[in-house]
């Protein structure tokens, strides 16, 4: 068959990127070993989380999928974060990871333009420096000018519990081996990474009411008033579950510390690099030996699923190891195990390999999105796919890349971190790699990005009209906060030098009746949150844009593709390699590269001045959709 797009993978970054292309016209083949592993939680049945909660509100913004499926799906909702600024606001939710797939499948099957390809990718076929399409291990072939792929861990995916292995990309699922080999022939930097998870537990064999009783388990339940992830989710949330949290104890300490040369991770079985920021239950031990204990949370992972997901108990210990280690917990003296834990090596694709689409610098026509990137995290994998499916739309309509600026989404951080500096370990996204986090944050995603979703073709007439009227809102709310007078005990004062008083909250203000504004009943808490946050940190916005004004020549000004960095005169050896490596699209990301000084910037800006003019518009930004 012939496809527009084909896209490799059905987890969280594939369902992304074939929605995002088949709702942008295209003939999508999603190809998957089945329906019913769609948009698996093969680690935490959980969606967002501090700055992940950003990505997802970012996706849904743009027109994505993952916002709603976890709004539909979601049994216990969060706000992380409440007691620092409105910048790392983060929403949190446990997913009932069995729904949360069917959601996810019913609504990629409601979409015309794709088509399932249920079998094993197996090579990548091209002509010409560029992608022609997709053999199958089955034998069948597939043509498409744009290919994305979204293998997640299944690229030579190697499972490890104690001394067994066994070829797996997760439980249960083998791993891709022809893919593997087909990327590689291709030359691209490739390594090994390392990822895992706890042990799951049967629901059914722990007394929860009694261990809380008696002290080994706090409970925690969510938010009273549930904030959704969807800016197009109206209806109520509710929370169905709570969480447990629990800690570990000495007991726990001794029993790795006697098992340590049994750990895959220790003993030199593992080759792979982990996540620092995830660590193992062996890590925390051995790499911490002074703390005393480190925090469990007991999570359920759905409604009618016996499974009890044992977060912070990550670990690659022999199966009766990891027996022994639950029942050691407080309160686990009865709990039953239902599989251990395991840690999985798989093959990725160093990400400096790509460029700020996400395609490939060496076929043309080729994605990668996801874990395959190097990266950790289903948020992460979705904020990728969407990006690489609409470029891989946009490529074969012939149209201009889709690029986000660092200053403009999460998204575009997590895309330039990727692109420019690659990963020596897999990358997680932190509110504190976004240097321009307070323009960034979770109230004003749509006010940033649905206006480029509706360019793009992914957001429908009746939600571009919704979001039309909370912009204008917002627009009026802002200006009638700043015209407006209040009585106060020293005097009239204006509304907006009212509000930006330590303690004083806008709604409030709102419900007292000291200041009238326009508020949605089904978007309260939205219409609150941007329009308080524009009024109460107006000065700092202001210094942050004025920042990123003056940072906008280096971002406008372009390195041409295929540029020689050897004709550069004055640049050192190590910076022709690094830049020839990473082949930077503009001035600004080449100051981003690791190893890249100053001086080598100076040179290149100037080297550059001299072949092309400034832009005219001084102080405009590039947009997102350029040329």
């Amino acid at each position: 068959m012939h496809f527009d797009v084909i896209v490799i993978g059905a987890g969280h970054a594939g369902v992304e990127a074939a929605y995002a292309a088949a709702r942008m016209g295209c003939h999508v083949g999603l190809c998957s070993l089945s329906r019913e592993t769609v948009a698996h939680m093969p680690c935490n049945p959980a969606i967002g989380g501090t700055a992940k909660g950003h990505l997802v509100r970012e996706i849904d913004a743009l027109g994505g999928l993952m916002g709603l499926a976890i709004d539909a799906t979601g049994i216990q909702f969060k706000l992380l974060n409440r007691s620092r600024g409105p910048a790392v606001w983060s929403p949190r939710a446990q997913a009932d990871k069995r729904e949360y797939g069917r959601w996810v499948t019913a609504a990629l099957e409601q979409e015309a333009n794709i088509t399932w390809l249920l079998g094993r990718a197996g090579r990548l076929l091209t002509s010409g420096g560029r992608i022609a399409g997709l053999a199958m291990e089955e034998g069948d072939a597939h043509s498409a000018p744009a290919i994305v792929v979204t293998t997640g861990t299944f690229l030579n995916g190697l499972i490890h519990v104690g001394p067994e292995q066994r070829p797996a990309g997760r439980h249960g699922e083998p791993p891709s081996r022809d893919l593997a080999e087909s990327i590689r022939s291709f030359g691209f930097e490739m390594g090994r990474l390392k990822t895992g998870t706890p042990p799951r537990l049967d629901r059914d064999s722990i007394d929860f009411d009694r261990f809380v009783a008696r002290g080994d388990f706090v409970k925690e339940d969510g938010d009273a008033v549930p904030m959704p992830f969807s800016f197009s989710t109206t209806r109520p949330l509710r929370n169905r579950v709570s969480c447990w949290l629990l800690h570990t104890n000495d007991r726990v300490r001794d029993l790795v510390r006697g098992a340590i040369h049994q750990s895959p991770l220790f003993n030199g079985q593992i080759q792979g690099i982990g996540p620092r920021y995830c660590p193992s239950l062996e890590d925390k031990i051995m790499r911490f030996p002074d703390r005393e204990r480190h925090q469990l949370y007991l999570e359920p992972e759905g409604i009618d699923v016996h499974e009890i997901y044992l977060n912070g108990f990550s670990m690659s210990l022999p199966r009766e190891v990891q027996a022994a280690l639950v029942r050691a917990l407080p309160g686990l003296e009865d709990a039953r195990m239902l599989r251990p834990g395991y840690a999985v090596e798989y093959d990725f694709v160093q990400s400096t390999e790509l460029s700020s689409t996400l395609e490939a610098h060496r076929v043309g026509g080729l994605f990668f999105a996801g874990q395959i990137n190097g990266t950790s995290g289903y948020e992460e994998a979705a904020a990728q796919g969407i990006v690489a499916g609409i470029n891989a739309a946009r490529v074969v309509r012939g149209e201009s890349a889709f690029v986000l600026r660092r200053d403009q989404a999460y998204i575009g951080v997590l895309v330039d971190d990727l692109v420019t500096r690659g990963c020596l370990e897999p990358y997680r996204m932190f509110t504190s790699r976004a240097e321009h986090r307070l323009l960034l944050r979770i109230d004003n995603a749509d006010l940033r990005l649905t206006p480029f979703g509706r360019e793009l073709g992914l957001i429908s007439d009746e939600r571009w009209d919704r979001f039309s009227s909370r912009r204008d809102r917002f627009d009026r709310n802002a200006a009638r906060l700043r015209c407006t007078q209040m009585r106060t005990a020293s005097g009239s004062r204006a509304a907006a030098d009212v509000l930006r008083q330590p303690g004083v909250r806008l709604c409030d203000l709102v419900e007292r009746g000291e200041v009238s504004l326009d508020i949605a009943a089904d978007c309260r808490h939205l219409d609150l949150a941007s329009v308080e946050t524009a009024i109460k940190y107006e000065g700092y916005l202001k210094q942050e844009a004025s920042r990123v004004a003056r940072a906008s020549r280096q971002e406008r000004k372009r390195i041409p593709a295929g540029f020689p960095f050897t004709r550069v005169p004055g640049l050192s050896r190590e910076a022709i390699q690094r830049l020839s490596q990473v082949r930077p699209e503009t001035l600004g990301q080449a100051s981003r590269i690791p190893g890249i000084t100053p001086a080598a910037v100076a040179v290149l800006g100037a080297f550059l001045g001299r072949l092309s003019p400034e832009p005219a518009a001084e102080g405009a930004m590039p947009d997102p959709l350029r040329p």
